[in-house]
């Protein structure tokens, strides 16, 4: 079994729990996540079964969310999860000077990281180092935000603002919505958070648990293929002398041509005649000619 299960994220759940439960489901040991989400967060979440694990990397990187921001609030962790350690009214706020601040936050931007974060020191995690007290220098990231557009108004003493917003992989919702409190001088925090988008995997094709039990009961219940994944890389389809020269890890001779296909990647797919995918490779140059080299080989 190797493919892709595009799975809708239940509330309160963390990433590795649904790992877990789509492995006891499955009955298989191989499974594996693309992107961690909170618990406080629902919708897309990758999941790689079988060999598909290692082509997690190669899949497209461009998220999108859905995000409830709750203005006048601060809590430790960015989000609701945490101690409220600030509120302030903030009813005195309007739609307009929300919007008049989200072009501050569109294209590449510097961005902090919630200190309670996934991302390690020392082989730690921040999240591990915040909870046992320890003060940690989170480092400035530079992400990329696409769009980020209003989707609804909610006004009050602690008015709520529902954002859509598309962005490169490593960008922290959190942040967003921390830093935008902050630019309004009232404090900000993450009410709710739904991912729509994630490695190429839509929110409007996206499986619960009940319905890939539903589907696993009635024999209908389908991977995503590996090659339906990675349909956005470049293509290179083998002969049978190549195909095995590629299982054997060896490099294979391509075009100049197909090399100039590689536009906004470095990788490319091989395939052997029966349209099966044999592994990604990268175009390197060298004795004069070029080649694609395996990186991953799927057996």
């Amino acid at each position: 079994m190797i493919g892709f299960l595009n799975l809708n994220k239940p509330l309160g759940w963390t990433s590795h729990d649904c790992v877990a439960k789509v492995r006891r489901s499955l009955k298989i040991k191989r499974v594996g996540h693309g992107g961690t989400l909170d618990p406080l967060a629902t919708g897309v979440l990758p999941i790689a079964i079988g060999s598909a694990t290692r082509l997690l990397n190669y899949l497209p990187t461009p998220k999108a969310y859905r995000a409830r921001i709750r203005l006048g609030v601060q809590t430790t962790t960015d989000d609701l999860e945490g101690e409220i350690i600030a509120t302030q009214a903030a009813n005195h706020l309007s739609l307009a000077e929300i919007k008049a601040q989200l072009p501050e936050f569109v294209g590449t931007i510097d961005q902090i990281p919630p200190a309670y974060s996934a991302i390690q020191k020392d082989g730690k995690r921040f999240y591990e180092l915040a909870r046992q007290g320890i003060a940690v220098d989170v480092p400035v990231r530079q992400v990329e935000i696409y769009s980020l557009t209003v989707l609804n108004w909610y006004p009050g003493e602690l008015p709520e603002v529902d954002l859509a917003i598309a962005c490169g992989g490593g960008t922290y919702i959190r942040a967003i919505a921390r830093d935008l409190g902050h630019k309004l001088g009232v404090g900000a925090t993450l009410a709710a958070l739904e991912r729509t988008l994630s490695c190429g995997l839509d929110i409007a094709n996206s499986l619960t648990f009940e319905q890939v039990f539903e589907q696993q009961n009635q024999g209908t219940f389908l991977l995503i293929s590996p090659e339906t994944a990675l349909s956005h890389h470049a293509r290179l389809d083998l002969d049978e002398v190549d195909s095995q020269g590629w299982s054997q890890g060896k490099a294979i001779a391509v075009s100049q041509a197909f090399a100039q296909t590689f536009v906004q990647s470095s990788v490319g797919c091989a395939f052997d005649p029966a349209g099966k995918l044999l592994g990604i490779g990268a175009i390197e140059a060298k004795a004069e000619a070029i080649w694609l080299c395996p990186k991953v080989v799927l057996t």
